[in-house]
């Protein structure tokens, strides 16, 4: 038996699977059950999931499927699974070509650009790939790999600017002190110095005017680590 505010979220979530293939923001799924924070939306999606309605899909950004609907519900059978793209903010950047030197498509190797994430303030993480380049084949070392064009200047003295594009390599553990594309929260990405102190996890600029933000462990999940910089001039 759910509670109404429970009904209500989980049939916002599967109406919007639905309409758009991806589900509501956090800050979408508040304004829409008239919560005064998120934090409330957080405890209504741990209780489906404890009740076996909904299911998180781990190291994906708002990453949740509707596994079955309620009783009393017009249709009670399951969406299809909806498949997500790291954590990024869709961008413009990254079309398919020649890099900057010369450098040719056929001596490269093609990358999907997953759009824009913030070095400074977190933006709301989306999804979705949004063209390819091409990068030099020894810039990539193995496992797989994703590019993002950073905007903000939080990590300018780690010699990360505004406008270039970062490579990463997917990965959910990361080393103390490694630049990695971290989510917080199942909805925000950023790009961060890593630093774990006891129980909690520290993202660190590279910038003296912003301030390093902490959090528990289960709130920050580590996207990828940074392995690579390309800059056009």
């Amino acid at each position: 038996m759910l509670t109404s505010k429970q009904h209500d979220l989980l049939m916002f979530i599967h109406e919007r699977l639905k309409e758009a293939g991806v589900p509501p923001s956090f800050e979408e799924m508040k304004d829409a059950l008239g919560l005064k924070s998120k934090s409330g939306i957080h405890r209504l999606i741990t209780a489906l999931e404890e009740r076996g309605f909904l299911r998180r899909l781990p190291h994906r950004a708002r990453a949740l499927e509707v596994i079955r609907l309620p009783d009393d519900s017009p249709t009670n059978a399951r969406p299809a699974k909806t498949m997500f793209k790291p954590s990024v903010i869709e961008g413009a950047l990254g079309k398919t070509g020649s890099l900057a030197g010369g450098f040719s498509e056929e001596a490269g190797t093609m990358v999907p650009m997953m759009g824009r994430i913030a070095a400074g303030v977190p933006i709301e993480a989306i999804q979705d790939h949004s063209s390819d380049i091409i990068v030099p084949p020894q810039m990539l070392g193995k496992g797989e790999h994703f590019a993002l064009e950073i905007t903000g200047d939080s990590m300018i003295n780690a010699g990360i600017l505004d406008g270039d594009t970062v490579l990463i390599k997917k990965a959910d553990t990361a080393r103390n002190g490694e630049i990695v594309v971290a989510l917080v929260d199942d909805e925000e990405a950023t790009l961060k110095r890593l630093r774990k102190k006891g129980g909690s996890i520290a993202l660190e600029a590279a910038n003296p005017a912003y301030e390093t933000r902490i959090f528990g462990p289960d709130r920050v999940r580590v996207q990828g680590i940074l392995t690579g910089l390309l800059r056009r001039y």
